[in-house]
């Protein structure tokens, strides 16, 4: 009766959970039908007609975006602000969070409680500041100008999230390796990175996801040669109103890559998430 009882209460929460991923499921399998039917079908009937007339499926509208030379412009220039982001705020952080963790010098929890701090800052605070130093270095309008914009913003958070996993690391094995002669660099590279990679794999995710995703900052900082595929899909709107044709592939296109991304570090990314709820 009790295994009868636990299979019954586990069926139930896994039939609930197969009904809450498809709700979530639903609106992205709507945009990716919605990108494959003409502007002309979309204006006669929402997606789901596709099951009765299954001819409206289409790769023209994808056809069409990648000739868009401007939509192709913001989708290079997407990857090239996001993925030198990413890699600077996590190679400085690991530094920083190692430093913050196991070195000693002066000023350490000063420097760090004011690393704290800037988590409290709003980003919308330094638009304004930003944009006319930038302005008097000719970084506005540029791609790097985006990139040290996210890095400075997105350096306090991720030096607080690697110190304090560096922080919870064994003190007695990294005493070992300094008795076996290892250098400090030698043990970040060899001992830290390695331990650490569920949580820099976790950092990276959360940081590629939130630059890729990014129209804020890249409204006012890039200019119409640097804008990413989020502001590419937002003037369209703009110029055009109802071009489901161009914004539905142009949304799915943006969506796929973060997706792809995560599934890719999943892995380290669970552990990550997980890492420390365990003692």
């Amino acid at each position: 009766m009790n295994a009868l009882r636990r299979g019954l209460g586990n069926s139930l929460v896994q039939g609930f959970l197969v009904l809450v991923g498809l709700v979530w499921l639903t609106p992205l399998a709507g945009l990716f039908l919605s990108s494959l039917r003409s502007a002309q079908d979309t204006a006669e009937g929402g997606w789901w007609t596709v099951f009765k007339s299954p001819a409206q499926l289409s790769f023209d509208n994808y056809s069409a975006l990648l000739a868009n030379s401007g939509i192709t412009q913001a989708f290079w220039n997407t990857v090239l602000i996001s993925v030198p982001t990413t890699v600077l705020v996590v190679v400085l952080a690991a530094l920083a969070g190692y430093a913050f963790a196991w070195l000693e010098f002066p000023g350490r929890e000063a420097v760090f409680l004011l690393v704290v701090a800037l988590l409290v800052v709003p980003v919308q605070i330094g638009l304004l500041p930003v944009a006319k130093l930038f302005g008097q270095l000719g970084l506005f309008g540029t791609i790097p100008g985006v990139v040290l914009f996210h890095v400075a913003y997105g350096l306090p958070f991720a030096v607080f999230l690697l110190r304090n996993y560096f922080a919870e690391m064994p003190k007695e094995m990294l005493e070992a390796a300094r008795m076996d002669g290892g250098t400090e660099w030698r043990i970040f590279t060899r001992l830290i990175l390695p331990v650490g990679r569920p949580a820099i794999a976790s950092l990276a995710i959360f940081q590629f996801l939130w630059v890729w995703n990014d129209m804020l900052v890249a409204l006012l900082f890039a200019d119409s040669s640097s804008q990413p595929l989020t502001v590419a899909l937002q003037s369209q709107i703009r110029q055009f109103g109802s071009n489901i044709d161009v914004l539905a592939p142009g949304a799915f296109l943006s969506l796929v890559v973060p997706v792809v991304v995560f599934f890719a570090f999943q892995r380290h990314f669970v552990q990550g998430v997980m890492a420390g709820s365990v003692k």
